[in-house]
């Protein structure tokens, strides 16, 4: 099974939306360089696949890749349906290792408050870095 990453995503601060950066350094044990959420334990890199942003958007609401405070969009492999313990390998060699599905949200986000649902907490998922390198949209990656 193999997908694509179409948004790289950061921000310097939590509770804010993340932006788009192109291409950025993922770190072992660590998280994207630079993206505020980088070194938390087993939630180092969030993924949310462009199929689960598509669902808010036929909701009505304008929403952007790094909206969901994910820091990889990617379309292509239905993220949610992979086992933890899955591991993904960009074709640049990086290596992330599915740790969490879904996560609680203590919140409701404003994309909750304006359409009533929010697809990050059931779709979201959470990843550990296990060999770390570049990553850029246009990357490809495979379900090991």
């Amino acid at each position: 099974m193999k997908g694509r990453v179409i948004s790289v995503n950061i921000s310097e601060a939590k509770g804010e939306k993340k932006r788009n950066v192109g291409t950025c350094r993922l770190l072992k044990n660590k998280g994207l360089s630079g993206d505020a959420h980088a070194g938390f334990m087993h939630r180092q890199v969030s993924l949310l696949a462009k199929e689960s942003v598509e669902k808010i958007k036929a909701k009505g609401l304008d929403v952007s890749y790094g909206d969901f405070a994910e820091n990889l969009t990617t379309e292509g492999v239905i993220l949610h349906e992979l086992p933890l313990g899955t591991t993904l390998r960009t074709n640049r060699g990086v290596t992330l290792r599915v740790t969490q599905i879904g996560k609680e949200c203590h919140t409701r986000c404003a994309i909750f408050q304006a359409v009533g649902d929010c697809v990050m907490p059931r779709e979201g998922i959470f990843t550990e870095v296990i060999t770390d390198g570049e990553i850029s949209v246009g990357d490809e990656f495979e379900v090991i």
